[in-house]
């Protein structure tokens, strides 16, 4: 196995970490720790890619898994964000609306020709500010367990979230344009 693939591994590994922290308010510090496992976790999403583009080393498994690891990864923050109140489940349904539709597209497209549509620039900018914003998020309400501020940061999470959601659904219109055709042509 290839290092891109371990890092996405890897990645995938820091989810329950990654959740438990998040979730479990055992110490003041908790979202500090989730926020440091989350941003380590992103980095190698970025660094895998980085890697196998650079050495060659793009395999079937990565193409696949990593994706999943990235939605793995971002539903269990937004999923966590709702279970603690820190945002609405609207924004959150739109993305996973979105991330269920892709994925149907492409393992349609798939199996009709093994024709696979590379992200498009909407989408690495979804996925960058996504992941941004759940650092901030995480990074506002890490501070304010430790010591309180004075920020607006249901205000603020909100706003990241629902950008977020808007970044998500041109992406997924973005998908959607680009594989249209080869569905129809799988008849």
């Amino acid at each position: 196995m290839n290092l891109p693939n371990k890092l996405t591994l890897l990645r995938v590994a820091m989810i329950p970490a990654f959740a438990l922290f998040l979730l479990w308010p055992f110490w003041e510090g908790n979202i500090l720790v989730a926020l440091a496992i989350f941003a380590l976790a992103s980095f190698t999403d970025l660094l895998d890619g980085k890697i196998a583009r650079k050495y060659n080393l793009i395999t079937d498994f990565g193409k696949f898994l990593d994706p999943l690891a990235d939605k793995a990864l971002v539903m269990a923050a937004l999923v966590g964000f709702i279970e603690l109140d820190w945002c609405s489940s609207v924004p959150v349904m739109i993305i996973l609306f979105r991330e269920f539709m892709v994925s149907a597209l492409r393992l349609v497209v798939k199996s009709g020709e093994g024709v696979v549509v590379a992200a498009g620039w909407f989408g690495k900018i979804k996925t960058a500010f996504t992941m941004l914003s759940i650092v901030a998020i995480l990074l506002l309400r890490g501070i304010e367990a430790v010591a309180p501020v004075e920020l607006p940061i249901q205000v603020i999470s909100d706003v990241l979230i629902w950008l977020s959601a808007a970044l998500t659904a041109g992406s997924g219109l973005q998908y959607l344009r680009a594989y249209l055709p080869m569905i129809d042509s799988n008849k």
